[in-house]
């Protein structure tokens, strides 16, 4: 089993939408064209490595064998100085859930043949 951590990047609906090319690197490490060539980035020595190869008995000795994986650190997280205030974070989540309505809005419309 392998696991993939994305970056630290904050990307919203609105202001910073995810692409194609940031699934890039994950593409790369996943292999799809052979998976038994998967290599991963991720090792004692190189602990900033996105891509994880976990043993069978590891994940199941895990709680309820969760997959909730964590192995980087979000240095952005750690240090309180860093978050945006919470008038901003709230305007964030208030544009990000308007857009999601309109899209809802949209596929509620083609939906319904309107």
């Amino acid at each position: 089993m392998a696991g993939f951590k994305p970056t630290a990047d904050n990307f919203t609906l609105k202001t910073s939408p995810l692409k194609r090319e940031d699934l890039d690197e994950f593409v790369k490490c996943y292999n799809p064209a052979n998976r038994h060539n998967r290599k991963p980035t991720w090792n004692e020595k190189n602990t900033s490595g996105r891509w994880r190869a976990f043993d069978y008995d590891e994940l199941i000795s895990r709680d309820k064998a969760s997959l909730d994986i964590f192995w980087l650190r979000d240095e952005s997280l750690e240090e309180s100085e860093n978050l945006p205030a919470p008038g901003v974070i709230a305007r964030e989540i208030a544009a990000d859930l308007e857009v999601a309505l309109e899209q809802f809005k949209l596929i509620s419309d083609d939906l319904n043949g309107d």
